[in-house]
This record gives structure tokens, C-alpha cells and sequence, in this order.
């Protein structure tokens, strides 16, 4: 397979948020969303104490990013996992704990340009859009069988489509002639269902309902609500987490994580927080951090992307009753 082009967004940011916690020999980064290795190439090659266990659900990125990173040699370790089990990913590799951990979250430039995969709606490709294609229902399964009511949820929630119920109700009868299997089946749909005005404006009239379908089928924000909080448990003192996020919702769901995690519980009119009481994280982002106009010119996937970093400055709570820090509930 020849490897797709890919460009890291915000890289020189992303590793520069990630090398304080890597300056020491024996440091390893948890790359959760390995994709083509393009992060970690970088950390690679200007953090010289730093190892890398790079995540990733999709076989193909693995085999493609173990290519890429084969001088490193043992500086890198790829693990076939989805990223909320980094607990588990650590513990295989003989570890409880991980300097660094770092979140590129949504779809994969690999993913979007191999057409067989069938993430974009630009081409006719099977209707498929699992991150791994060796397990799970696809999104022509998620489409043939999920009530109306199902999927306008689907589409108004993960999509934020204003036309989710008249689209869900197009689907239910489409299928009622002949199954869906194919993007370019969606497509027409979406053209003959959409208004004409509508289609005019905020691009492809099949963006916003193939990301909900792909988040769907991949359950995206319950594996994030679950992996963030894990993460947090995972960094020692000094560690950082740092998050590239491309939905709102997605956002969300990180800046409350990282709010809780950097709150003391103290009474918010207490003069001075009582020591052994500081919150166990501290942000080092301002709120969200944006790419510049040069960036987004040069790829426009940039856009969208809100960065997010916190690092850890106290041990966690032995107290058996306390929770993980920044759990989502």
C-alpha cells in the first residue's frame, strides 16, 4: 500500500506542549492516535531521552507508521488497541505510568484517503468507516437497520444536521427498496433530500452526515469520555496530556475533563487553598489554542482544531473513596 500524504496539525506546538515531560532518559509518550506516525516522528527526532507506545484501532496505520518509524528502532512499540485502554496497553509493556500522552482525535488523513475505507463522500466506495475494519458493524450496517428515530438522533447529535429527522425518514424508505451499500448511494439521497439553498451553503451537503455516521460507528465520544480520565490517571508528576480536538462535542467533553482535573475542592471563598489540597493538574494551554492563518491555508483539516494541555504538579490521592482525576460523568 502506498502510504497516504499526511500533515500533523499544529506539530511544532503539539511537541513542543509534550517535551518538558520528555527531557529524561527512560520517558515514554503514549501516542493514543498513532495514525501514519507523524507526531511521534517528531517527538522521536527532537526528544533524544524519549520512547513511544503508539495506539491505534486500524491495523493498516500500524503496519504503515512501524514502516515509517523502523530507525527508531526500539524507541518505538506499536500497539493494536483502542485508546481508552491505555492502562491496559501500559501494563503489557511492563509499565504503570506514562510521562506524556497525546490525543489527535477524529479521522485519520490514512483513513480519508484510501477510498476502500469509505470515510469520504467524494468518491464511490463502500459504505464502511470503521477506524478497524476487522471488527464491528459498518456504517452501511448502521444505515440499514437503525430506526428513523436512531438516526436522527445520530445526525442531529454528532453531525449537528438541521435536516437529520427529514434525512433519517429518506434512509428508512430508500432502504425499503434496496439496501444501502455504497457512499455514492448516501450521496444521492443527501442531494435529493437537502434543500437546494441548504446545499449552497456550509460545504459538501454530506459532511456534517458522514462524520456523524463514522462517530456512530466507531463510538467516538464514549471511548474519549472513557480514555481522557484514564490518561489523567496514568501521568505521573510532570506529566502532561495534550489534546488535538476537531468537534465540538469532542471539545467539550476534554475542557471539562480538563477543568475538573485542575479545580481545587477547597470553598471557592477561601483565601489560600491548604496545603496537600491543590488541584493534581494544572493547565498549560490558554483556554484553546487555534492554528494560525498560514496553517490552515496549507491544510485546511487545521481549521477546525482546538488544542488542549494540562500537566500534573501533585501525586494522585491515595484515599480509597477518591475518583480519577477529571472523570467525565
Amino acid at each position: 500500500m502506498t502510504p497516504p500524504s499526511h500533515a500533523p496539525v499544529l506539530l511544532d506546538r503539539v511537541v513542543a506542549l509534550l517535551s518538558p515531560a520528555l527531557d529524561r532518559p527512560g520517558a515514554v509518550l503514549v501516542d493514543c492516535t498513532l495514525g501514519l506516525g507523524g507526531h511521534t516522528e517528531a517527538v522521536l527526532q527532537r526528544c533524544e531521552h524519549a520512547a513511544v507506545i503508539g495506539i491505534d484501532r486500524d491495523p493498516d496505520a500500524l503496519g504503515l507508521a512501524a514502516e515509517r518509524l523502523a530507525g527508531f528502532g526500539d524507541r518505538f512499540t506499536p500497539a493494536h488497541a483502542v485508546y481508552d485502554e491505555i492502562e491496559d496497553v501500559l501494563a503489557e509493556h511492563g509499565r504503570s505510568q506514562a510521562d506524556a500522552v497525546l490525543f489527535d482525535l477524529g479521522v485519520s488523513s490514512m483513513q480519508l484517503d484510501v477510498r476502500e475505507r469509505g470515510f469520504a463522500y467524494a468518491e464511490d466506495a463502500p459504505l464502511d468507516m470503521r477506524m478497524d475494519p476487522t471488527r464491528g458493524p459498518t456504517a452501511a450496517d448502521l444505515l440499514n437497520t437503525a430506526t428513523a428515530a436512531e438516526l436522527t438522533r445520530v445526525l442531529r447529535e454528532y453531525g449537528e444536521e438541521k435536516f437529520a429527522s427529514r434525512i433519517a425518514g429518506a434512509v428508512v424508505r430508500r432502504r425499503e427498496e434496496r439496501p444501502f451499500t455504497t457512499s455514492a448511494d448516501l450521496v444521492e439521497l443527501l442531494y435529493a433530500t437537502i434543500p437546494a439553498p441548504a446545499r449552497r451553503t456550509g460545504g459538501h451537503p454530506a459532511k456534517r452526515t458522514f462524520q456523524a455516521l463514522r462517530m456512530e460507528v466507531n463510538d467516538e465520544l464514549a471511548v474519549l469520555r472513557r480514555a481522557v480520565p484514564a490518561a489523567l490517571a496514568v501521568v505521573g508528576v510532570g506529566g502532561r496530556v495534550v489534546v488535538e480536538s476537531y468537534h465540538s462535542l469532542e471539545d467539550r467533553l476534554v475542557k471539562r475533563a480538563f477543568t475538573a482535573a485542575t479545580r481545587s475542592d477547597v470553598p471557592p471563598d477561601m483565601p489560600v487553598v491548604p496545603e496537600g489540597m491543590e488541584p493534581p493538574f494544572r493547565t498549560v494551554t490558554r483556554g484553546a489554542e487555534q492554528a494560525d492563518e498560514r496553517e490552515i491555508a496549507e491544510n485546511p483539516r487545521a481549521a477546525s482544531v482546538r488544542l488542549r494541555a494540562v500537566e500534573r504538579v501533585r501525586p494522585p490521592s491515595t484515599s480509597p473513596s477518591s475518583s480519577s482525576p477529571g472523570a467525565v460523568r
